[in-house]
This record gives structure tokens, sequence and C-alpha cells, in this order.
């Protein structure tokens, strides 16, 4: 069967360039977190401002914009170990 002969195992010495990608990832996270507080900071801005002023849409948008701020973080952190454990998933499937 072909499914007994293909077997992949992640590594990463596999290929030239797997250090400077994982370097790549860390960055494009750590640049990923810092809009995330951006957008916190600008939310939290919004809604105060919009609560202050009686303009509901502003509010609104400022308790979105937090939010999704936080989810972002969320998401953010726990992507390593969601790809690894839908991986771990994924390698336990058979036929």
């Amino acid at each position: 069967m072909l499914a007994d002969i293909v077997n992949i195992t992640p590594s990463s010495g596999g290929l030239p360039g797997s250090s400077q990608l994982v370097s790549l990832a860390n960055g494009l996270a750590f640049w990923a977190l810092i809009a995330a507080v951006v957008a916190l900071v600008a939310g939290a801005a919004m809604w105060a401002i919009g609560s202050n002023s009686q303009n509901m849409h502003q509010s609104m948008a400022g308790r979105r914009t937090v939010v999704a701020a936080f989810v972002a973080a969320v998401i953010i952190g726990a992507a390593p170990h969601l790809i690894q454990w839908f991986y771990a998933v994924g390698s336990r499937v058979t036929k």
C-alpha cells in the first residue's frame, strides 16, 4: 500500500534555511503582538471617548477593537500549540 510507504516526519534540519524561517516566524509574532497592543490602546481610547461623549457607535467600535485585540493575542500565543495539536490529531488518522 502507498500509505505504508509514505511517511512524513517534520524536522527543523531537513532543509537549509529552516532556522531563518523560525526566526522570521518569531519576528512576525512579535510584530503581530505589538499591533495587538496598539489596537488595544486605540480601542480603549475610542471606547472611553465614545462613552463620555454619548456616541454609541464610537463606543461599540472601541469595544469591538478591544475584544479583537484580546482574541488576536490569544490566537498568536496559542498558534504553535494549536498547530502541534492538529498535526498530532492528523497523524493519528488511519485508513
